[in-house]
């Protein structure tokens, strides 16, 4: 007996690609709602399917996506035939996203989840001053540069990769620390740190240095201290075709010109 297709809800970035394509998939497919869904079938690009892991992160649901966007690194192909069977077919991903908490100016401290990178960078014209500091232990006093980003293996072909930090492959249990435009160390270019370190960044003279943080799209301002590390207890699931899988797109960015 054939197992009962998995219960799907169509959700999409306002682009109009992707409201033509929830309109044409709804159409071939019906909708349920979201709480009621197996799978989550995302259509956009790869900030939305951001955004719709971070919604479903440890609701047990897993999510699909189509590129109806413009990049689309972390989203299926689009097409609308045999749509059931692609899913069941799909390679399943999980992901323990980034824990970001800092300390800000006013005193308040804020928390957000990166599935791709931690990021900090300079807030005015000064570079960006900080002490780097992994599992107590302080690596660099003082690290100036525009920023300085901290990428998952699923974050390091995004903003990681333009900065020229290394590619990673899914399974590595590694992150990528990563300068933008370090001055001093001038030779130093970053470095990869196992993924269970607990970094801490202090942001030095603060008053004449600014810096903003950013994990993933959610940004802090005027931020004086920041905690990075995996967050164990949650998790993402996201979903990849077999001829398409993650994995592949990942190494294939390591031969690409």
């Amino acid at each position: 007996m054939s197992s009962q297709p998995k219960k799907l809800s169509f959700i999409a970035s306002t682009g109009p690609e992707a409201q033509s394509g929830l309109e044409e998939l709804v159409r071939l497919y019906g909708n349920v709602p979201t709480e009621e869904a197996d799978v989550i079938v995302a259509l956009g690009g790869d900030g939305f399917m951001l955004q719709t892991l971070r919604e479903t992160i440890n609701t047990g649901k897993s999510v699909y996506g189509m590129n109806r966007g413009s990049v689309g690194f972390l989203m299926n192909n689009y097409r609308t035939e045999k749509l059931h069977d692609r899913i069941e077919a799909a390679v399943e991903n999980e992901f323990h996203p980034l824990k970001m908490t800092t300390t800000n100016e006013d005193g308040s401290t804020s928390i957000a989840l990166a599935i791709n990178e931690v990021y900090l960078f300079r807030q005015s014209y000064q570079a960006a001053k900080l002490k780097v500091e992994i599992d107590g232990h302080v690596r660099l006093e003082e690290l100036i540069c525009d920023g300085l980003m901290i990428a998952t293996p699923a974050g390091s072909t995004a903003y990681n990769l333009s900065a020229h930090g290394p590619i990673l492959p899914l399974e590595a249990p590694l992150l990528a620390m990563t300068p933008v435009s370090a001055f001093r160390p001038r030779r130093w270019r970053g470095a990869l740190l196992p993924n269970h370190v607990c970094v801490d960044l202090d942001i030095l003279e603060p008053d004449k240095r600014p810096v903003n943080a950013v994990a993933d799209n959610v940004e802090v301002k005027s931020v004086l201290h920041v905690r990075v590390a995996q967050s164990a207890e949650v998790t993402a699931r996201i979903l990849s075709d077999p001829d398409h899988s993650w994995s592949d797109r990942i190494l294939a960015e390591q031969f690409n010109n």
